[in-house]
């Protein structure tokens, strides 16, 4: 059987990206791919598809949690599933936990015990893997800071089997926590048959919203332009993350993709990037049509 794409990849993010990007990638490729746009294209009506499985595995803030959960479990076994609760690793001798250990944790099995050379008995105890976990706020929980809960599965050591348990936290993070911040929370992850408890990392992620998107920390706003100002110049509307609304002039003969910097004008008084994109309908007016079709006629 093939394994299903990774939504992700299908959405065109990656890992780190906010509530807000994924759903702003998902509307843009869902419009693009729509059955109605479309009319008679199978790929087409297959990519629509893809695209709807892939937001409704991280479409959400918990359905996220819970695919990455479940992808980093299957990971620690090659992707066959293993891992559930109740996992044993004992009664057969010792095969069962080796193959455990070597799955799981990359260990060499035993780690020195059942007859193995005295070096090998000496090395350092081995650490279960790392549980990455992603916290998500909003712009004015990050702006203010505080104490915030998140949760995670770990595999719990229950006698001779592995259990799947969840674990709520809380973190406390400064005023203005930055996106993409990394906390290491040491000890609190898997359990390790013969060896050390593993950590997890959790990593902060700022929702600005679906009309801005972060790239190296840097917030990016989109501002969809007529075709007609880009070229003449003029002025559209902008609202910031602040929430303020205001008149932005756009020069004659702007093209698709040029950014303006505005500074102190984003995150916890970072710059700001807006970059110009064309203003896409999704009808025409007879007015705007006969406009149009007059532009085409002299190479417009």
């Amino acid at each position: 059987m093939m394994a299903s794409p990774n939504p992700y990849d299908v959405l065109g993010v990656n890992r780190n990206a906010s509530d807000g990007e994924i759903k702003r990638s998902f509307r843009k490729l869902a419009r693009k791919h729509h059955p109605d746009r479309n009319q008679g294209d199978p790929q087409s009506e297959a990519k629509f598809k893809q695209v709807q499985a892939a937001y409704d595995s991280i479409g959400t803030a918990e359905a996220r949690r819970e695919h990455d959960q479940q992808e980093q479990m299957a990971n620690m076994f090659g992707g066959r599933g293993r891992g559930g609760p109740g996992m044993n690793f004992g009664g057969g001798g010792m095969g069962g936990m080796d193959d455990f250990l070597g799955q799981m944790f990359g260990s060499g099995g035993m780690g020195g015990m059942g007859g193995r050379p005295r070096q090998q008995r000496q090395q350092p105890k081995a650490k279960a893997a790392t549980i990455n976990v992603g916290l998500d706020l909003t712009i004015e929980q990050g702006l203010e800071g505080g104490q915030f809960e998140f949760s995670f599965k770990r595999f719990k050591q229950q006698g001779t089997s592995m259990e799947t348990k969840r674990v709520t936290m809380k973190l406390r993070l400064d005023a203005g926590v930055a996106h993409g911040t990394t906390k290491t929370v040491k000890g609190q992850g898997h359990d390790h048959p013969e060896g050390e408890r593993g950590d997890v990392v959790v990593t902060v992620r700022i929702d600005a919203g679906e009309e801005y998107r972060w790239e190296e920390g840097v917030l990016v706003q989109d501002v969809p332009v007529p075709y007609s100002v880009l070229m003449l110049g003029g002025k559209v509307n902008v609202r910031l993350p602040s929430g303020k609304e205001g008149r932005l002039t756009v020069e004659p003969f702007t093209q698709v993709g040029d950014r303006r910097r505005m500074s102190k004008a984003g995150y916890n008084g970072s710059d700001l990037e807006l970059e110009f994109t064309l203003t896409e309908l999704d009808a025409l007016s007879d007015q705007q049509r006969d406009a149009l079709d007059g532009l085409n006629k002299i190479g417009l």
